[in-house]
């Protein structure tokens, strides 16, 4: 990452811990952009980190990671338009601009709606060099998107470098499924994270059907996290199968395992720490079964884990999985029989022990009507 002295380091703001709505990972797409001359406006969605290659070059220009359009040079000024993957309350944006140091875009604006009618239109393949078309304005058009809310209004950005790149804009919003992106008037942006949280209709839930309480897609999220040194929790609630230890929560080995490690008589490691994550359901609801998969963390899964659950208040936090032994690269499923009978929870804590990585966490129960929050 490129360095430039003398610039004040902006504070990582809190609702980054949320999660990323937008992202390719969970299904977000851009369905219309004016301009992608030097780099197509899907790499905002990435959800790997920018990189940079000095000497990548295409046809078209210097090959950037982001979205870069051509020097305007007509009246206006470029935008594109995001369908997010989850649809749900938007509490912050980071612009990240990174590497983008003499091409960045000066200001930005974020407009937001939602439109429960599905749109027919997306961009698809490789978009660079290439500007809106007749049909693409035409059907565009029709959204009046520039009438949209503003969430975010016009804005300066900081340029690409490793101690200003990243914008952020605390905001909140109502349930939002598309977003305009506004770069006034050209330039570029490396990354768009859109962070809240998941909403869906509870009303519509049949009673007693099953669904993962704890899922992005339902409204799950991380409130807090002991250490996420190689990986984030909240990727245990993503989508699917993870696709690598990338995919999944990993913390750093601890300092304070025993020099020489022990068993206890039911073959659990003898550990004075653990590392924990926790997470609200997106409803509060009844768990038959629970499941901790290790996939991908062949020589650094976690040797136990215990799960604790709670309604609403910690004081009414109750231990729900006594410990259990973990394996590496497995999925471990337990069921109603093994956890201790509680009511409904809203709340859930992983505690893995001493330490390690856990690609997915589904908690399935039943959100029933009469506990709609």
């Amino acid at each position: 990452m490129a360095e430039r002295r003398n610039i004040e380091k902006i504070s990582e703001a809190d609702f980054v811990q949320c999660n990323d709505l937008a992202s390719d990972a969970v299904g977000g797409k851009i369905i219309f952009a004016t301009d992608e001359w030097f780099a197509p406006a899907a790499n905002l969605l990435k959800r790997e980190q920018p990189q940079f290659i000095a000497s990548a070059f295409t046809e078209f220009g210097k090959w950037m990671d982001g979205w870069e359009t051509r020097r305007k040079r007509t009246p206006g000024h470029d935008w594109c338009i995001v369908q997010l993957g989850v649809p749900g309350l938007v509490f912050g944006f980071d612009v990240d601009t990174s590497f983008f140091t003499g091409n960045y875009a000066p200001h930005v604006s974020i407009q937001a709606a939602c439109l429960e009618t599905p749109l027919d239109f997306c961009l698809e393949g490789d978009r660079t060099g290439m500007a809106a078309s007749d049909s693409e304005w035409a059907a565009v058009e029709k959204l009046n998107s520039h009438a949209w809310l503003e969430l975010v209004p016009v804005s300066p950005l900081q340029p690409g470098y490793s101690d200003s790149c990243h914008n952020y804009f605390r905001v909140h919003s109502a349930r939002v499924t598309h977003l305009r992106i506004n770069m006034f008037p050209d330039g570029g942006i490396a990354r768009l994270r859109v962070y809240g949280v998941g909403e869906r209709d509870w009303l519509s839930e049949a009673a007693q059907q099953e669904v993962d309480l704890v899922a992005l897609t339902n409204g799950g999220v991380c409130l807090g996290f002991s250490d996420a040194h190689f990986g984030h929790p909240r990727n245990m609630i993503g989508l699917g199968v993870a696709s690598s230890m990338a995919d999944g929560w990993e913390t750093a080995r601890r300092l304070d395992r025993p020099h020489k490690l022990q068993l206890d008589q039911e073959g659990v490691l003898q550990v004075s720490g653990s590392e924990w994550a926790v997470f609200r359901f997106g409803h509060k609801g009844v768990i038959s079964h629970i499941e901790i998969d290790t996939r991908h963390f062949k020589g650094n899964a976690p040797d136990s884990c215990i799960l604790e659950a709670c309604l609403l208040t910690p004081e009414e936090e109750a231990q729900f999985l006594p410990t259990r032994r973990l394996r590496p690269h497995y999925s471990h499923v337990f069921l109603e029989a093994e956890l201790r009978p509680h009511d409904a929870v809203s709340h859930i804590r992983l505690v893995i022990a001493p330490d390690g990585g856990v690609s997915r966490l589904r908690v399935w129960g039943s959100a029933h009507q009469q506990l709609l929050m």
